[in-house]
């Protein structure tokens, strides 16, 4: 994590993540607010999607949205909202299932929409808002 101690804002970055392929942050922290970049099914350590199927990348898409919260001190339950992009809105059932897998009640807030593309040709992308809980 690298501060900006100007404003209060902290970098979050792992290597359990793809990195940024380009000028942002993987994640940003602001006083208890994680903010994470949009996450696609890149492996970490490498600039390759996981595969061309929607269920392997919406799985690791989870996986690196999980790994740069864990990073950030936070929880699966303290995600407030995602968004969800899809490059074809009919796989958003296999999508729904897996995220579904991650959440319970009470769910984060969500909105899914379909895009005419994403980064390297994937097939879903997510970003996501968190609150730190003080535990």
């Amino acid at each position: 994590m690298e501060e900006d101690t100007t404003i209060g804002l902290v970098e979050i970055s792992t290597g359990k993540a793809p990195e940024a392929v380009g000028p942002y942050s993987q994640g940003i922290m602001c006083g208890d607010l994680l903010f994470v970049s949009g996450q696609i099914g890149l492996v970490p350590g490498e600039k390759r999607l996981v595969g061309p199927g929607i269920e392997e990348q919406t799985r690791q898409v989870m996986d690196n949205l999980m790994s740069i919260i864990d990073e950030a001190g936070c929880e699966v339950g303290d995600l407030v909202k995602l968004t969800i992009y899809l490059k074809d809105l009919a796989d958003f059932p296999v999508v729904n299932g897996i995220y579904g897998e991650y959440f319970e009640r009470p769910y984060p807030a969500r909105a899914t929409v379909e895009v005419s593309g994403i980064h390297l040709g994937g097939l879903v992308e997510m970003d996501a808002v968190a609150v730190r809980r003080r535990r």
